[in-house]
């Protein structure tokens, strides 16, 4: 099954490696026998689906993911190999396409405004009153 990104991304399902382990957690008797738990990896630096860009950004953005080019996913929360399956999928690609996406806008600097000023210095003032009122009052 392949792994739609999106529309322009699509993973072969030949690229994906996938393999099971006894997962951790409720099962009953059910739990020493089935294998449920999947890790999902796929090799960023070798995959033909990805364009030279797309290729360069997922490696500088998901660096510290990869181990020798691969990035890898595990699902172990549903008792189903088949749910855990389709967790694992969906969780790598929301983890591509957000590496893919542009880069947000930068924030442009603003001054504060003169009645948030005011406001500040009026809270500090006030603050300042309230700890003055605390102490002894000086002895004369």
């Amino acid at each position: 099954m392949d792994l739609d990104v999106s529309p322009a991304l699509t993973i072969p399902a030949t690229e994906l490696g996938w393999r099971f382990s006894r997962s951790s957690g409720p099962g009953g008797q059910h739990v020493n026998t089935s294998d449920s738990r999947v890790q999902l990896s796929w090799n960023v630096a070798e995959s033909a689906a990805l364009t030279d860009e797309q290729r360069a950004m997922l490696l500088t953005r998901l660096e510290r993911r990869l181990v020798g080019g691969v990035v890898t996913m595990a699902a172990s929360e549903e008792r189903s190999q088949l749910r855990n399956r389709e967790i694992a999928l969906r969780k790598l690609a929301e983890l591509i396409a957000d590496a893919l996406a542009p880069d947000a806008p930068l924030r442009r600097a603003t001054k504060p405004t003169r009645g948030s000023g005011r406001r500040h210095l009026a809270a500090k003032q006030q603050r300042s009153a309230t700890k003055q009122n605390r102490q002894r009052p000086a002895a004369e």
